[in-house]
């Protein structure tokens, strides 16, 4: 992953005319090793109007640095999971350190879990289980969980009947159509968007982004991937998070500071974040 760290950046987009938090970003692929480059990948997005960040991880190293990174810096909180590709052999120690982990004060949702059958990492029964796990994991905490669903759209949605969801779940980086969007909504579900909101081929996830209601939205990088048009490919960061809010803002035809406002304060809201703006 460290390797996407290494691709040229985009040069920064103009400020945004109201602050607001990258939901879901992880700090450590985008090539932050120590506290220092936590702050100072945060600095790039505080100067463009990015004031906080949920960095999140997909396996025990991750889910340590994560933590490690939010206690260093308080516009940096954390989420931590096993990631539904890492799912194969998952041991108790594993699942021991995720759950004392995520039980951390910094640490603000169970994520990224859920299911990915675009990849051939994990069978499909491996991540079914680990998914159910990390439900219950949330519901013990009390804190959102922050699913992963690539190209598993109706498992994850029956496994979140037949578990029972916790009372708050977030679908990062939403990849549903205006039909399934209308679903989660109505589940009381939470959507996050990221930079392929703003791909010219998805007019079906502009529709999505269109019709969620305001306070059920979030906006992300997930860098270092999913960079936002016009950077599609170059490296992505939190400082990159405005394209993808003013995307969103053209196609719920509303004002950039109405989406990056209301982003903020859903994520403050939802993670239950203290910002000191």
């Amino acid at each position: 992953m460290s390797g996407h760290g290494r691709r040229p950046r985009p040069e920064p987009p103009e400020p945004l005319a109201a602050p607001t938090i990258d939901s879901h970003t992880h700090l450590d692929a985008c090539g932050c090793e120590t506290d220092a480059d936590v702050a100072a990948a945060m600095d790039r997005a505080a100067a463009v109007g990015v004031v906080g960040a949920v960095t999140i991880a997909d396996d025990l190293a991750a889910a340590r640095f994560a933590v490690r990174a939010a206690h260093a810096d308080g516009r940096v909180w954390a989420a931590v999971a096993l990631h539904p590709t890492r799912t194969a052999a998952v041991t108790g120690d594993d699942l021991a350190e995720i759950e004392r982990l995520a039980a951390d004060e910094r640490v603000v949702a169970v994520g990224e879990t859920g299911l990915d059958y675009h990849w051939d990492h994990s069978p499909p029964a491996a991540q079914q289980d680990a998914f159910r796990w990390h439900i219950g994991l949330a519901k013990r905490l009390g804190k959102p969980l922050m699913i992963h669903d690539r190209d598993a759209h109706d498992d994850v949605l029956r496994i979140l009947r037949e578990e029972g969801a916790p009372d708050t779940v977030v679908f990062h980086c939403f990849s549903g159509d205006a039909a399934m969007a209308r679903e989660c909504a109505d589940a009381g579900y939470v959507l996050s968007f990221a930079g392929p909101v703003t791909f010219k081929a998805n007019d079906e996830l502009r529709a999505a982004a269109a019709l969620v209601p305001a306070e059920q939205y979030l906006v992300e990088t997930d860098a270092p991937f999913l960079t936002p048009h016009p950077h599609r490919g170059r490296a992505n960061e939190p400082y990159v998070l405005p394209w993808t809010v003013r995307g969103i803002a053209a196609t719920r035809g509303e004002p950039e500071a109405r989406v990056a406002e209301t982003a903020r304060r859903n994520a403050e809201r939802i993670f239950r974040l203290r910002t000191t703006d």
